[in-house]
């Protein structure tokens, strides 16, 4: 592969062994080179016997580190989850716990002394007559031969118990009893829940049945006897009383009721479960294993691949691999497993070790990292999300980190000059693709602003420096289109792209008409310069292109030819805008380019939808700004064109340092449907304005990532907050209303009170409602954004999202 002659040198020996790479750090600290292991003197790539107890591995360290699930935009690599405060439980909520318990007491304490003889009514409007004695308020018939039921007596019990009921479900309904519960209960860990609601339960179960319990010295609850005196009243006798085997069933069905609510409570049936499935699992392996770290390639075990996994271990903790290649071989393993291809992925173990499946180039690292990257989570490090009212905690103080799950839905970044985007965003997303390339798993293209190029130029494969003559590498024009009206596409997009749609269609169309038969008479397609002729309708260009094709006898190429030169001078003809737009291209310093046939190779953008690449194109500089924006309109359009017509594994992504002019109606549509094609492109712009306002809100819904830096106008921060809509807060008001007395000596005591502070006497209304606000105000992005700092919101492929939150860029 060429390399721009920057990297050729490198990896050209025999098994070359290269540097190892600075994993990433904790979050915080700035990045350093691991210390190589120590060598025995004389010794050339082999370890010495160290003086002293070895040292982990600085790459097994980083492959060891804890990397949680966490939400989308989190950085996950040494991220601790904040824990959860426990929440105090107000003075107000534990005494509406004790209030109502008290006047429960209180009740059923009158309630068994009878004070009021009207209790009894509704048992006695709902009972016949004859089961209590005349005269008596409820005082039921008592039979002297205990074989016959009493049913008044048996009715009180049962009335007893449903009074108690009653009593317990409004105290349960009235009082703080679910909050009290749910803090002290349901918000604990297991086994803690189950523990607790387990001990809640035998308390119960010692009011039921205090017999059983031989510690406790009350009385029972009235639950079994009333559930006893309703069993003889519907069989009328006792003798089911008498029945060992009734009697236990009923006594096991009261436990089931009254402990049923605590199991639901403590979470018993899920917890034993999850208990069940871990001894299943247990014993499925034999024996429980302690878990093994990553740097000992447990999922290769699991394969049975044992030789390869102990060799890349040994690789590892001798410190002869670094990221790149740690992530470069867990994409082949995952490649090897998607397509069974495990026996070729174990001998490329076996014979190259963790120099396996080496990029093209060689390099197994950049030359110079300036950003914190994880490539095993995919992400890089771009600050730290900054604590507010309305981040949710999850964020509080987290890594902020993007990677090709969020990018693949796109992000368009908005922030004016000396904000920092190229060097907190642009940069560091280009470079950590850079490095998904090297592990084999992204295909980069960066396209610079004029003047300053992105990265270190070792950092990319193929550099192409348009207008430079000292450049290696060219840009073919067509990305290598082998049809015509495809090509027409390309270009015409290009160069009118930002033009009225309609005329689009029409330059699309002149351009096929002249680049088919240019191809049916040449095998190729014309240079910018001959185009360009075309166009204009020199009369000798066409001439030869029109006997050529009659030449051949190719009819069809011969109408569409004359179609065209009809065409050619009438009113509205778009080939005059074709031409004038082409002759910004068409400049000396140019001249060489473009398919021009100076020394330059042509590269064709088609590559990266094969292979991937690191390419970086530098737009020429001062004096050519509106043909920069056509270069970067082409580069648009073609990886657009070539990333869905391949069906690739591999990230592609394309980096806009500088979007101006960029965005026409046909790209934003096409953006669109990147996410389904694993790609995505990043837009920088200084100001939205720079696009189109007819496309301002279509470019806002066709991106998945919004990032609005400090600095922006209030212009541009209206299009970001009407994008990320409102969303429902609770508000809290509070009103003072003046205190009116009517008493004589309240009006003196007001008013000495007024006289002494000055104030009058108040008193506070509080409304708190829940209102619909705007997540982030025009005014908050052009104003309240502190310097290096910039509001992001995120959405993933996969549909997660982040809401837009605050982002300490200098974290």
């Amino acid at each position: 592969m060429e390399s721009d002659g920057n990297r050729d040198a490198r990896g050209t020996h025999a098994n070359p062994v290269p540097r190892p790479a600075a994993p990433p750090q904790v979050p915080g600290r700035a990045p350093a080179m691991p210390p190589r292991p120590a060598r025995a003197p004389g010794a050339s790539g082999v370890p010495g016997a160290p003086a002293q107890a070895p040292r982990a591995s600085a790459v097994a360290d980083w492959l060891d580190a804890p990397r949680p699930s966490a939400r989308t935009g989190i950085w996950r690599f040494g991220h601790q989850p904040p824990k959860e405060t426990p929440e105090r439980i107000a003075p107000v909520t534990v005494v509406g716990m004790l209030v109502p318990l008290a006047l429960a007491f209180l009740l059923w304490s009158l309630w068994q002394r009878g004070v009021t003889s009207s209790q009894y009514a509704p048992l006695r409007l709902f009972t016949p007559e004859e089961w209590w004695w005349g005269g008596t308020v409820a005082s039921p018939k008592v039979f002297d031969d205990r074989s016959v039921a009493s049913p008044g007596a048996e009715a009180l019990v049962v009335y007893e118990g449903i009074a108690f009921a009653l009593l317990g479900y409004f105290v349960a309904a009235l009082g703080s009893w679910r909050a009290i519960v749910r803090h002290y209960v349901v918000q604990r860990p297991q086994p803690a829940r189950a523990l607790a609601a387990a001990l809640l339960a035998l308390v119960a179960l010692s009011f039921v049945f205090p017999d059983a319990f031989p510690v406790v010295g009350w009385s029972p609850v009235p639950v079994v006897d009333p559930l006893l005196s309703l069993t003889v009243l519907i069989s009328g006798s006792y003798d089911l009383m008498a029945s060992q085997l009734f009697t236990d069933t009923l006594y096991a069905v009261v436990t089931l009721l009254v402990v049923w609510p605590f199991a639901r409570l403590g979470g018993w049936l899920p917890y034993a479960r999850k208990l069940l499935a871990a001894r299943g699992a247990a014993a499925a392996d034999g024996q429980e294993e302690s878990v093994r770290p990553r740097s000992q390639w447990p999922a290769l075990r699991d394969l049975g691949q044992y030789e390869a996994a102990d060799l890349l271990a040994g690789e590892v903790a001798g410190d002869r691999m670094n990221d790149v290649d740690c992530a470069r071989v867990d994409n082949a393993l995952a490649a090897a497993r998607r397509d069974a291809t495990l026996d070729a992925f174990r001998d490329t173990v076996l014979r190259r070790g963790g120099a396996a499946w080496t990029h093209p180039s060689g390099a197994r690292d950049l030359p110079r990292r300036s950003g914190h990257h994880d490539l095993l989570a995919g992400q890089v490090r771009i600050g730290r999300w900054a604590a507010g009212e309305h981040t949710p905690r999850p964020y509080h103080d987290a890594g902020a980190a993007l990677g090709p799950d969020v990018l693949g839905t796109s992000l368009l970044a908005v922030g004016p000059s000396g904000s920092g985007k190229t060097r907190t965003l642009v940069e560091p997303v280009t470079e950590t693709l850079a490095l998904h390339a090297l592990a084999g798993s992204c295909a980069v293209v960066a396209v610079s602003a004029p003047g300053r190029p992105l990265c270190a130029d070792g950092a990319f494969d193929v550099i192409v420096r348009v207008g430079d003559p000292s450049s290696v590498h060219d840009l073919d024009p067509y990305a290598e289109a082998d049809d015509a009206d495809q090509a027409a596409a390309i270009l015409g997009e290009a160069l009118v792209g930002d033009l009225d749609p309609a005329g689009v269609q029409g330059a699309g169309t002149a351009l096929a008409q002249l680049l088919g038969p240019f191809r049916a008479v040449h095998g190729r397609f014309p240079s910018l310069p001959e185009l360009h002729e075309l166009l204009q309708g020199e009369e000798h260009a066409l001439t030869r292109l029109s006997e050529a094709l009659a030449g051949s006898g190719n009819d069809v190429m011969r109408r569409e030819l004359e179609a065209r030169v009809r065409q050619t001078g009438t009113p509205g003809d778009v080939g005059r805008a074709l031409a004038d737009r082409l002759a910004l291209l068409n400049r000396p310093a140019f001249a060489d380019f473009f398919g021009g046939g100076g020394a330059s190779r042509p590269f064709s953008l088609r590559a990266v939808a094969h292979h991937p690449l690191r390419v970086r194109i530098d737009l020429p500089e001062q004096g050519h700004e509106e043909a920069g924006r056509l270069i970067t309109r082409l580069v648009l359009a073609q990886f657009h064109a070539v990333v869905r017509e391949s069906r690739r594994t591999h990230f592609a992504c394309l980096v806009l340092d500088d979007a101006t002019g960029a965005v026409t109606p046909e790209s934003v549509r096409r953006i669109q449907r990147l996410r389904s094609q694993n790609a995505g492109v990043l837009l920088a712009l200084r100001t939205i304005g720079d696009v189109p306002e007819a496309l301002h809100g279509p470019l806002y819904g066709a991106v998945g990532c919004r990032m609005a830096f400090s600095g922006v106008s209030t212009w541009d921060g209206s299009r970001f907050a009407q994008t990320w809509g409102t969303g429902w807060v609770e508000m809290t008001e509070v009103a003072k209303h003046t205190v009116f007395a009517d008493q004589p000596m309240t009006r003196f005591f007001h008013a000495v009170r007024k006289l002494v502070t000055g104030k009058a006497v108040t008193t506070d209304a509080v409304t708190v409602k829940q209102v619909e606000r705007e997540r982030w105000s025009a005014s908050e992005l052009a104003n309240s954004v502190p310097a290096g700092h910039a509001v992001l919101s995120l959405t993933s492929v996969e549909g997660e999202h982040a809401p837009p939150l605050l982002v300490d860029l200098r974290g």
